[in-house]
């Protein structure tokens, strides 16, 4: 009996640690096939986002033009005077030319010829890389940036894309711009002429035709005309 009970010990542990087995070698195989799917997983996204990426970069030939940003309000033929007052907005508008990279982002600057530089906008000159206009309150900077104020001077409008101010030339990029000159100037205030007004120009433009030798001229051929006529009637 004693060897009976011996053997059926025996058994009842070789089930136990073949059950054992079984499960581990079961744990094993999923533990082996989550490996292999989070394998395939990451692969799919890296392809995914390789995929992706790819797609955003257009592809542009190199013997495409480079993209071009042409001033349209104002005109880049003459200069445009703006005045710094409240209520009066400036618009500066542009179209593009042959651009393949769109750019994310215009940067709007204006470059007063004292050498300062001042954001165009209200959004510190950086505005949309598929926008066509600004509109600048020069007012309203005016009186937000006191230690930097508006010169009464001529500007150099200047606008570029994400590769900077001074890009080069690029098949399909933007081109930055900055052929536009326009001037800024503050009027002044309104004052009556009973307060004691005079023309600071007015006096001294008398004296200078007084001066002039075509007035001496003038005024000398008439007298001689007169005496000449005088004469001549005397004589009648």
């Amino acid at each position: 009996m004693e060897v009976l009970a011996k053997r059926q010990n025996n058994g009842n542990g070789n089930n136990g640690n073949g059950g054992g087995q079984q499960q581990t070698s079961s744990q094993t195989g999923t533990a082996s096939q989550q490996s292999q799917t989070a394998t395939q997983t990451g692969t799919q996204t890296q392809s995914s986002n390789s995929t992706s990426i790819t797609n955003a970069m257009p592809t542009i030939p190199q013997s495409a033009p480079a993209g071009i940003l042409t001033v349209t309000q104002p005109p880049q033929q003459s200069t445009s005077y703006f005045k710094i007052a409240p209520s009066q907005y400036i618009t500066f508008g542009w179209n593009f030319s042959y651009i393949i990279a769109t750019p994310t982002h215009l940067t709007v600057s204006a470059v007063c010829e004292n050498g300062n530089t001042y954001p165009v906008g209200p959004t510190d000159g950086i505005i949309p890389g598929t926008a066509t206009s600004v509109v600048w309150d020069a007012y309203s900077y005016q009186t937000s940036h006191p230690n930097l104020p508006l010169a009464q001077a001529q500007y150099n409008l200047r606008i570029w894309g994400d590769q900077g101010p001074d890009a080069p030339r690029a098949p399909g990029y933007l081109t930055p711009n900055s052929g536009l000159t326009f001037a800024l100037y503050t009027p002044q205030p309104y004052t009556p002429i009973s307060s004691g007004w005079q023309c600071p120009g007015c006096s001294g433009a008398l004296s200078q035709y007084i001066s002039h030798p075509a007035f001496v001229g003038i005024v000398a051929t008439v007298l001689v005309m007169f005496l000449s006529g005088s004469a001549l009637l005397r004589r009648l």
